[in-house]
């Protein structure tokens, strides 16, 4: 019985992760830069130097690149199990007229 209950809630939990895993990117870039300006805005009060502001605004938008770039590792890894899922393999009719057995 309970395992009937997790089956049927699985599917709409799974949703909202995914939903929250898209909104987290957009998100995730932007706190990032945030904190790289405000990284670099601290160092600039305490050493008085200009270039520190522009280097924590480049580490927060390395920070951000950063970012997109392990969710797209992680949706390429995800996409690659379902093209190997034998679900969704093509399949190859008899009258197939891509087939050149003639």
């Amino acid at each position: 019985m309970k395992d009937e209950i997790k089956k049927e809630e699985e599917p709409k939990l799974k949703k909202v992760v995914e939903a929250a895993d898209g909104l987290s990117l957009g998100i995730s870039i932007v706190v990032a830069v945030l904190i790289g300006v405000g990284m670099g805005l601290g160092l600039k009060h305490f050493f008085g130097y200009t270039w520190l502001l522009w280097l924590g605004v480049f580490w927060g938008v390395g920070a951000a690149v950063l970012n997109v770039y392990i969710a797209y590792k992680r949706q390429k890894k995800s996409l690659d199990e379902l093209a190997n899922d034998p679900r969704y393999a093509g399949k190859r009719y008899q009258n197939d007229p891509d087939d050149e057995d003639e």
